[in-house]
């Protein structure tokens, strides 16, 4: 089996909720069944994207609730602004518990999706290390369980490369055996911009497709499957080579596009083009040239739309065996970060008695 082959099996990232791209196309904001808000909590953009099914035929998404939590917590390594987050993510995990009205007495399910040897595809085992499982005491001891703990068991069904068995049976199985009330899967993603990776959460009440993100069809694990709610926490590690190649034309024309805005300004003539240390300004949508403007820089190429000039270099790549799947040289420490943050957020969501802030006090490290 060749190498690349037995990575594909091994790996089952899935692919982000957020492909439907409802955030760069405002056209679709607030129509035919898609309605995307929006907030700013300090350092934190949480974007809420809720799906009827009208807008799930037009998309081709699941109906139902997506929410997205961006930060530059773990890319920064900012300790203070991760427990932010993981506070923040709490509270979104009770908003969609209190929206599916789960009880505090139901139990629940947590799966960590991913194979602990591959690490952008680790968040899911390394986080079911962190959490406060209670099933075994509720079972036997249960009087050794205080006011305020949930119910919860985990497991790590590792991936079909390594066990054989389809992820998704496997936890039909644990269910029919330990009959939870509701299932929490953690995964790691797949992701379509490289400004979401290791830089955003996502949160959903529709399930989850493992191995979407890497061209593997596998089982889905959503209510459909099991008859019990299921809520996926997905978090972007990889990107694909065509989502690289996309995003540095569209920078390129960005940067070509500001220049030209800024090329009479009086301050360009006394900071060198190249200056290492100057801290340059996010690019973004606004500094997007004309249509004539992007012609004239990448001709044909400059004139595509964005859905169009991504099937064109996926066109072009996947037959070489170039569309790679690419992780920064930091995941180390980013899926470790990250994986904290998804515990914290998870243990202070199921267990009432844990308050906000104060959930990094319960992982295990």
């Amino acid at each position: 089996m060749a190498i690349e082959e037995r990575f594909s099996v091994r790996t089952d990232l899935a692919l982000e909720a957020h492909e439907m791209n409802v955030e760069s196309d405002p056209a679709q904001k607030g129509h035919d069944g898609v309605d995307v808000t929006e907030e700013q909590l300090d350092d934190i953009k949480l974007t809420f994207v809720q799906v009827d099914p009208e807008g799930a035929e037009r998309i081709g998404k699941k109906a139902g609730n997506y929410i997205t939590i961006e930060s530059q917590a773990i890319r920064k390594q900012d300790t203070k602004m991760q427990v932010e987050v993981s506070t923040c993510l709490s509270k979104q995990i009770k908003k969609l518990l209190a929206d599916n009205k789960i009880k505090d007495t139901d139990r629940c399910l947590i799966v960590g999706l991913g194979n602990h040897r591959v690490t952008p595809d680790a968040i899911g085992p390394f986080a079911i290390d962190e959490l406060v499982v209670t099933s075994h005491l509720f079972e036997l001891q249960p009087e050794t369980v205080a006011e305020g703990y949930r119910n919860v068991s985990a497991v790590t069904p590792g991936v079909m490369g390594i066990t054989g068995i389809e992820t998704s049976d496997m936890i039909h199985g644990i269910i029919h055996e330990t009959n939870p009330d509701f299932v929490i899967a953690i995964d790691a993603l797949a992701s379509r911009s490289i400004n979401r990776l290791n830089a955003t959460i996502q949160l959903s009440d529709t399930g989850i497709h493992p191995g979407s993100g890497v061209g593997n069809k596998r089982k889905e694990i959503s209510k459909e499957t099991y008859g019990i709610p299921v809520f996926s926490i997905g978090v972007p590690t990889v990107v694909d080579a065509v989502t690289i190649t996309n995003d540095a034309i569209d920078y390129v024309l960005k940067h070509f596009g500001r220049e030209w805005r800024q090329k009479d300004r009086p301050s360009n003539a006394l900071s060198p083009a190249l200056n290492p240390f100057e801290k340059r300004k996010q690019l973004t949508e606004d500094d997007l040239p004309s249509e004539e403007q992007s012609q004239a820089v990448l001709g044909m190429l400059g004139t595509l739309k964005e859905s169009e000039k991504r099937q064109l270099i996926k066109e072009v790549l996947t037959p070489l065996g170039h569309n790679l799947m690419v992780t920064p040289k930091e995941v180390d420490s980013f899926v470790e970060d990250m994986a904290h943050v998804v515990s914290a957020g998870i243990n202070g969501a199921l267990h009432p008695v844990i308050e906000d802030g104060d959930a990094q006090s319960y992982t295990k490290f």
